[in-house]
This record gives structure tokens, C-alpha cells and sequence, in this order.
């Protein structure tokens, strides 16, 4: 950055020269060449004095810059310092932004063209720090800064940058440019100045160029020699020009001389003017206590204003009118409120004690139903008793009427019975253990069936998506006979219509690019798939210039595609030439990186690829076991991050990925041998498909047959078990069947006295029962009678509140509005009475004023004068002498422009 005239030593030190060559009157080329020598000196000492402890880069850190999230801090020492690193480890990127960091263009550094290129793709804002040494004698106001200088520039996406310079202690001190280019000039630090900074490109130019003038250019403008080639002819023309205006001058004043003669001829003509002015003056005294009383009446009449507004208290009296309002409203509220809230308690108790009433009637509610159930427990009881009675009457009338029977007969007949029916309880126990058996085996074959039934259904949806998604492919590739830019999506050939119909419209700044796979073309058709493999996502992505620009293409995207299906777009600057990649990339005597085996007409395209996927580090190696040997079993080529093979997989240097597609999508050579082949996958898929769907209703078939039988077994062990049970129950009847014995006819009718007995006694209990259960129940009505009393006045209670509810809410509507009616009234008050202060204010300031008034006027006339005339007349009568003071001077001559002139001319000419 080259040094600024008006603040270096050198210029200082020229101007001084020149005021000792105008003193002594020194000339010639003799002079000029020392001067020269003497400039040369006193600049090289200045930059001398600069060393040291001044101007020395102390550390630098970087965020979001270029490429690199986090870059430093770097530390630096107070001498020679080496950055090294691989390629793309941000070595350029320290330099770059040291320049950019210090407030050097965007186009200084030879990266860019805009300084939005710098911030990281997909972040806001860049952030660079850089910490300048500041000690010793030299420094740049050290008391301020202290011992070092920090630099933070902050540069955003559209391309603005703030800079903050902060003190040792990070106290901000400056955010001024003209701060920084003073530090700047202060360190002698140009960065602009290739001997400063040189970086790549000057490098290059400066070796390769050939020419001796050239050369002798670049090192004329590294040490400022040209510069200060320049400040001196300025000089010496500067020193002619001034010489020449001394002579001209002295030419002006011998006719000034002649001038002054006649002012002061003139001048003696005066004398007749001055009773003007001394009226002139008579009529000032006038108007300055004119202008008093002006200001004296207008402050009476600010009084008078401020009393009557005042005594103007409408709005006073209105507010408290409101209020008074208010306070009624808020008493009705809060009576209706009180009335409420003794009903809500009222309420309360009620439901309180109707609780109370429902635990009363559930309690006599359950002691009636004891009541009955021990009244129809008798009344069982006296039926059975009954029944038994009459048993006992028939088996005597019975015994009467018949003769004893064979007992031994009886006895065997039961024996054999029993025999009969143990031997088939045992074969259905046994039938029916054979039963469930089979019913578990059924259900294990069935659940079988079942599980693969659903793992057959899985394949099924898994064969209909990809029948589905080559159905879709298929209709691609037909359709990318007659447009092959089809193969990309079914919407592309329209989308890319309508980005032009924009673009012809102005609606772009530059025209997108895009999809990136219709923009390349594969050198070799055999790696088409490692490829694709390798880009994936970025064959349908689009480019754009700018964020305007990707808004534009969101909006015409939008017409084509939902949100979530919309091809990326990536927003990079486009650039006319591609990125140089011979330092960075890789480079295979046999296999060819991504970038080599591409040709890309378009450099957008090419460097976004660069970019994003770094495809000039990535090798294409169709055999898989040759790029596990090269990436894995050796040293990986220099700057190869990773490699892909002919079949699409991945390879790392310890990891190794599978491809999960066979056949390129989008780089195909042969179009009808791709539709072909896919026509062939698709038949074998339906195929396959079928015979799912034969094996799935075969299956299924079988599921129903399964569940026909198990239906079948589950009903014939239920009629299993029917059968047994009543099997059992007959054989426990008949071995508890005890052995008839002979009954005397009196011993049954004894009995059946004693029945009878029992009988009277249980229909006396019963009674009783009844009596008693008759008693709960009139208990248990009453009960239920309160509760539903109950009941019922709590829902009048209910019905009553809500009238109320309605009154406080029209009550609190009605209070709302009379505080909203209030507050534009005590506005209005305000307002009254702010207007009562701006009077007030303006009346202390008119009588401020006025006291100013009073002092310019004593200035002008000790006494004061009282004067009837109005301050226009006073005006115009002024205004009227002076028109005849100016005719009177343009006549003879103005008397103080006389004198000056006489006065000027005889220093002149002194």
C-alpha cells in the first residue's frame, strides 16, 4: 500500500525544502540532485526507524474463511517464520487473509473478485483476527493500545465488512478505517506491495517475464523509489508555480499604489455622510428597545393564555366524574362477586351434605338388600323343607302301597353300572388327551404358516417397489430417446425451458447451471457406474450464482416439484476458467482421477465438483482387488483421499463401502441396451413377482385349511369333555348311593311330624323377615327421597347463579369500558396539562429572551428609551438611510474601503 502525501516524514520533509529554497532563493539541477539524495536518505532512515518492535505480525486466527471452519491461532515469532502443510490445509488462506485482514481488496489477493467469496459456503459471515506488535518508543499510541494492536474484519455473504481494532486488553478503540490505513502507514505495512507480500501469482509473473524493463518496474514500485520520483517533480512544480506568482504579485501592487491615491482622494469627500450614520445609529438605539417591548408584550400574553387554560378544569371535573362511575361499577362487580361466592358456598355445603344423603341411601340401599336376601334365604328353605316333607308323605304312601324289593339285585345292576361307565371314562380321557395334542401341533403349523406368509408378503411389496421404481426408470429412458435430458427426472426438459423464459426476462443475474449430469461427459463408458457412484446426489443438482438467483429457481422449481422432491441447488460464483489443480490433485500412471476421466466444457461445473466433492483427489480403479491393494495394502498415490471401482464401491485406506446399484443411471452409453435390460429386469420381476403371489395363495390356502381342522379338533375335545363330565358326575352318584336300608313306616311319619314342626318354625322366622326387610325398605325410600331433595335444590341453586354470572359479565363489560372512557380521559388531562408546560416553557424562554433582549439592547443603548414608533417604521426608515448611504458611497466611495485599501497598499509597498 503505497504511503499517503499528506502524512509521511518524506512529504513533511519536502515541504520544509521548500520553504528554505523560497528564503534563500536556491535553484538549478546542481541543488535538484542533492535534494534528491537528501530525500532518499532521510526516507531510507525513516523506514530504519520503523524496525524493531513495531509493525511485527504476532498472531492471526481465522473463522468460516474460504474453506476452513476454524483455521489457527498461529503464533508467530519476531523473525523468520515457515508455514508448511499439505495442499488445501489453508497455507494461502493465512495469506489471504492477511491481506484482506489489513483492508486489502478482494482482487489484491489474486482468489477472487468480490470479498463474499471468502466466506465459507453455507455460512453467514467470516471472521479474521490479527494481534500487530506494538512496543518500543515508535509505538502507535501506546498509551491507548499498549503492546500490541488486534484487527478483527468480519466479512459477510453479501459482501460488506466492519472492522473493530481493539487495545492488548480487547477494549475496542476504533472501528474507523482512516484508524487503520494510519496504523498501517505508521508500521509501514503495504499490502499492496509485492516486496510486503507477494503471493502466487505476482511470484509467477515476476519469474516468468523476461524483460529487464519489467523487471526494473517491479522493483521501482517495491521500494517506492517511483513514488518518491513523483513527489519530487511535484515539488519542483510547485516551486516554478510559486516563483511565478511572486512576480505577478509584485506587478499588482504598483497599481495599487495608484489605487490607494485615489481612496484617499475620495476619502476626504466624506465628511458630509457621517450625520447619516449618526441617524442610522439613533434609529439602531430605537429598535433594540422596540424589539424589548415586543417580547414583553408576548410574554403577557403567554400569561394570560397560561391563567385561562388553568381555569379551565372541564376535564378534571370529567375524570373525576369517570372515576366515581368506575368505583360504582367495581362495587357492583364485586357485590355480585360477594353474592356469587356465598352461593358457590351454599352450593358447596349442599353437594356436601347431598353426598353425605347418597352414602346414606347406598348404606340402607345394601342393608335392605341383606334384609331380603335373608328373607328369601327362608323362604328357600321352607320350600325345600316342604319338598322334603312331601318326599317323605309319598315315600310312605309309597312303602304302603309296594313290597320290598331284591336288595342283592339292586346292588350288582349298580356295581356293573359303575364298571361300564369307568372303562369309558378312561377311553375318552384318553381320546381326548390324543385330541388336544393335536390341537397344539396344529396351532405350531399354523403359526408356521403364518410367519411365512408375512416374510412372502414382505418380498411381495419389496419386488412391487423396485417393479415400481423400474416401471419409472423404464418410462425415463423411453422418454430420453426423444430428450435424453428425461433421464435426469420427467420434469427436467420444462424446468430447464422455463429457466431460460427467466433468464430472458432479466429475472437472473447469471444463468443457472444445471443438472450437472447432463454437463458431463464420460472419456471412458466403462466407468459409468464408479462414477455416478461417486457424484450420486450431484448428477440432478443445479449452480447459481448468487442467493437472489437461487430464490428465483426455488420459486420456479415450486411449479414442477413439492418441497421435499426438488433437486439441490448450490450457490458458488461462476467463474470463466476452471481452478488449477496440478499442485492439489492426484495423479496415477495407470488410473485416472474422477476430474481426468470427466470432460467438462462448462468451468462452473467443474469447479463446484472441485469444490464440494474434490473430485481431482479421488481414483477411478475398475478392479476391485487391485484398488484394495492400491488404497489399503500400500502407502495410498499422493493427495488421494479415496478411490472407486468399476462396480460403484468405495474404497478408503482402512475402510471399503458396496456399491448398491449395478448400472448407471444417467452416463449410460447405449440407450436401447440400457431400456433393453431393463425391460429384462422388469419381466423377471413380474415374474418373480407371480410366483410370489402363486406360493402366497397357496400358503394361504393352506392357513385356511389348517384353521378348518383345528376348528374341527377344538369342537370335537369340547364334545370330549361334554361327554366325560356327565360320565363323572354318574359315577360319583352312584357310589354315593348308600345301601337302602328298611324304613318302619312310623320312623318316616315321625320325621314328617318333625318337618312340620321345623316348617312352622321357619315360616314364623320368615315372618319376621318380612316384617323387618318391609322396614328397610320404607328407610331406604326415605333415603332416596332426601337425596333426590337434595339433588333437586342444588340444580335450582345452579339454575339461579347463572343469571348472576350474566350480570357480573355485563357489570365487568360495562367497567371495562368506563376504565377505556377513563384513560382517554386522564390522556386528555395529560394532554391539557402538557400543554399548560409547553406554555410554561415557552414562557421561560421568552423570558430568557427577553433578558437577552435587554442585554443586547443595554449593549447597544445604556438607557433605556421609550419609543412609540412600531419596529417596521423603524425598519423602513432604516433601511431608507441606508439606501442613501450606499447611493452616497457608490458616488464617492465607501470610507472604511478606503482606508483598508490605503492601508494595504502602504504595507504592500512598505
Amino acid at each position: 500500500m503505497p504511503k499517503r502525501k499528506e502524512k509521511t516524514p518524506s512529504a513533511a520533509n519536502q515541504r520544509k525544502r521548500l520553504r528554505i529554497e523560497e528564503q534563500e532563493g536556491v535553484a538549478g539541477d546542481e541543488e535538484d540532485s542533492e535534494d534528491l539524495e537528501q530525500f532518499q536518505q532521510e526516507a531510507y532512515q525513516f523506514s530504519n526507524s520503523s524496525l524493531g518492535e513495531i509493525g511485527i505480525v504476532e498472531s492471526i486466527s481465522l473463522k468460516n474463511f474460504m474453506c476452513h471452519s476454524l483455521l489457527g491461532p498461529f503464533e508467530f515469532g519476531s523473525n523468520v517464520n515457515f508455514i508448511i502443510g499439505n495442499n488445501g490445509s489453508g497455507k494461502s488462506a493465512i495469506l489471504t487473509a492477511l491481506i484482506v485482514g489489513l483492508g486489502g481488496k478482494a482482487t489484491t489477493t489474486n482468489r477472487g473478485l468480490s470479498l463474499k467469496g471468502f466466506v465459507k459456503h453455507g455460512q453467514s459471515s467470516a471472521d479474521i483476527t490479527i494481534r500487530l506488535r506494538n512496543r518500543g518508543t515508535d509505538a502507535f499510541k501506546g498509551d491507548v493500545y499498549g503492546d500490541s494492536i488486534v484487527i478483527e474484519q468480519r466479512i459477510t455473504c453479501d459482501g460488506s465488512r466492519t472492522c473493530k481494532i481493539k487495545s492488548r486488553l480487547g477494549q475496542v478503540v476504533s472501528t474507523k478505517k482512516e484508524e487503520l490505513t494510519a496504523i498501517l502507514d505508521h508500521f509501514n505495512i503495504q499490502v499492496d506491495n509485492p516486496v510486503s507480500i507477494l503471493n502466487q501469482e505476482m511470484s509467477k509473473q515476476f519469474l516468468h517475464s523476461k524483460s529487464e524493463a519489467d523487471k526494473y518496474k517491479f522493483f521501482m514500485k517495491a521500494t517506492l523509489l517511483e513514488q518518491m520520483k513523483e513527489d519530487y517533480i511535484h515539488i519542483k512544480q510547485t516551486k516554478a508555480i510559486t516563483r511565478d506568482k511572486i512576480e505577478t504579485q509584485e506587478e499588482i501592487l504598483k497599481d495599487l499604489k495608484q489605487v490607494y491615491l485615489q481612496k484617499k482622494e475620495r476619502y476626504e469627500n466624506l465628511s458630509s455622510l457621517k450625520e447619516m450614520h449618526k441617524n442610522v445609529e439613533v434609529l439602531k438605539h430605537q429598535m433594540a428597545w422596540v424589539l424589548v417591548k415586543d417580547i414583553e408584550i408576548q410574554k403577557q400574553k403567554l400569561k394570560e393564555q397560561i391563567e385561562r387554560e388553568e381555569n379551565n378544569d372541564k376535564y378534571k371535573v370529567k375524570v373525576e366524574q369517570c372515576q366515581d362511575e368506575v368505583h360504582k361499577a367495581e362495587r357492583k362487580i364485586q357485590e355480585t362477586q360477594d353474592h356469587l361466592d356465598k352461593m358457590k358456598e351454599e352450593t358447596d355445603v349442599l353437594q356436601s351434605q347431598c353426598a353425605s344423603l347418597k352414602e346414606v341411601a347406598k348404606t340402607q340401599s345394601k342393608a335392605y338388600n341383606v334384609q331380603e336376601a335373608a328373607y328369601r334365604r327362608h323362604q328357600n328353605k321352607l320350600k325345600q323343607m316342604e319338598r322334603e316333607r312331601n318326599l317323605l308323605q309319598e315315600r310312605i304312601e309309597e312303602l304302603k302301597t309296594t313290597v320290598t324289593q331284591n336288595l342283592e339285585v339292586e346292588h350288582l345292576e349298580r356295581l356293573n353300572e359303575m364298571s361300564t361307565l369307568q372303562k369309558r371314562l378312561k377311553l375318552l380321557k384318553v381320546e381326548g388327551k390324543e385330541t388336544s395334542q393335536r390341537i397344539e401341533e396344529q396351532q405350531q403349523s399354523l403359526y408356521k404358516e403364518k410367519e411365512e406368509l408375512d416374510k412372502l408378503r414382505q418380498e411381495e411389496n419389496r419386488i412391487r417397489y423396485s417393479l415400481d421404481s423400474s416401471v419409472k426408470r423404464l418410462n425415463q429412458m423411453k422418454a430420453g430417446r426423444s430428450n435424453s435430458l428425461r433421464r435426469f427426472g420427467e420434469h427436467i426438459p420444462e424446468l430447464l425451458e422455463a429457466i431460460n423464459t427467466a433468464y430472458e426476462q432479466g429475472r437472473f443475474t447469471k444463468k443457472p447451471v444445471g443438472p450437472i449430469g447432463a454437463c458431463i461427459h464420460l472419456k471412458d463408458a466403462s466407468l459409468a457406474v464408479g462414477v455416478e457412484s461417486c457424484l450420486r446426489s450431484f448428477m440432478k443438482t443445479f449452480c447459481c450464482d448468487n442467493y437472489k438467483d437461487e430464490k428465483v429457481l426455488q420459486m420456479i422449481m415450486s411449479r414442477f416439484y413439492s418441497k421435499g422432491n426438488r433437486p439441490q441447488i448450490i450457490v458458488t460464483s461462476f467463474a470463466s476458467t476452471p481452478y488449477d489443480v496440478k499442485q492439489r490433485g492426484v495423479f496415477h500412471p495407470e488410473f485416472p482421477s474422477v476430474y481426468q476421466a470427466l470432460h467438462i466444457p462448462n468451468p462452473v461445473v467443474a469447479n463446484c465438483l472441485i469444490d464440494l466433492r474434490g473430485i481431482e483427489t479421488i481414483l477411478l480403479i475398475k478392479d476391485n482387488d487391485v484398488a484394495r491393494k492400491v488404497m489399503q495394502f500400500g502407502i495410498p498415490p499422493r493427495n488421494c483421499r479415496e478411490a472407486f471401482t468399476g462396480a460403484g464401491d468405495q474404497v478408503y485406506k482402512n475402510r471399503y463401502y458396496s456399491n448398491d446399484f449395478s448400472r448407471a443411471k444417467y452416463l449410460g452409453a447405449d440407450l436401447e441396451e440400457e431400456i433393453g435390460v431393463i425391460e429384462s429386469d422388469l419381466e423377471n420381476q413380474k415374474a418373480q413377482l407371480s410366483r410370489f403371489q402363486l406360493h402366497s395363495n397357496s400358503v394361504i390356502d393352506g392357513i385356511k385349511l389348517m384353521e378348518k381342522e383345528l376348528q374341527i379338533l377344538i369342537a370335537k375335545r369340547k364334545k370330549q369333555q361334554g361327554c366325560i363330565t356327565p360320565i363323572e358326575l354318574a359315577i360319583s352318584e352312584l357310589e354315593n348311593i348308600e345301601e337302602p336300608q328298611s324304613m318302619d313306616i312310623s320312623t318316616l311319619e315321625e320325621d314328617v311330624q318333625d318337618l312340620q314342626k321345623k316348617i312352622e318354625s321357619e315360616q314364623e322366622k320368615a315372618n319376621c323377615a318380612k316384617k323387618d326387610m318391609d322396614k328397610e325398605r320404607k328407610i331406604m325410600e326415605d333415603a332416596d327421597c332426601s337425596y333426590q331433595d337434595m339433588k333437586n335444590k342444588i340444580a335450582l341453586l345452579v339454575e339461579e347463579t347463572e343469571p348472576i354470572k350474566e350480570e357480573q359479565m355485563k357489570a365487568e363489560a360495562d367497567a371495562n369500558k368506563l376504565e377505556r372512557q377513563l384513560k382517554n380521559l386522564e390522556k386528555k388531562l395529560n394532554e391539557h396539562q402538557n400543554h399548560i408546560q409547553e406554555l410554561q416553557n415557552k414562557l421561560a424562554a421568552k423570558e430568557e429572551e427577553l433578558q437577552d433582549s435587554i442585554k443586547q439592547a443595554v449593549q447597544i443603548c445604556p438607557e433605556r428609551l421609550h419609543v412609540e414608533r412600531s419596529a417596521k417604521s423603524i425598519d423602513t426608515e432604516i433601511n431608507r438611510l441606508r439606501q442613501r448611504l450606499n447611493t452616497e458611497q457608490n458616488r464617492h466611495g465607501n470610507q472604511n474601503e478606503i482606508i483598508g485599501c490605503s492601508l494595504q497598499v502602504e504595507r504592500t509597498v512598505a
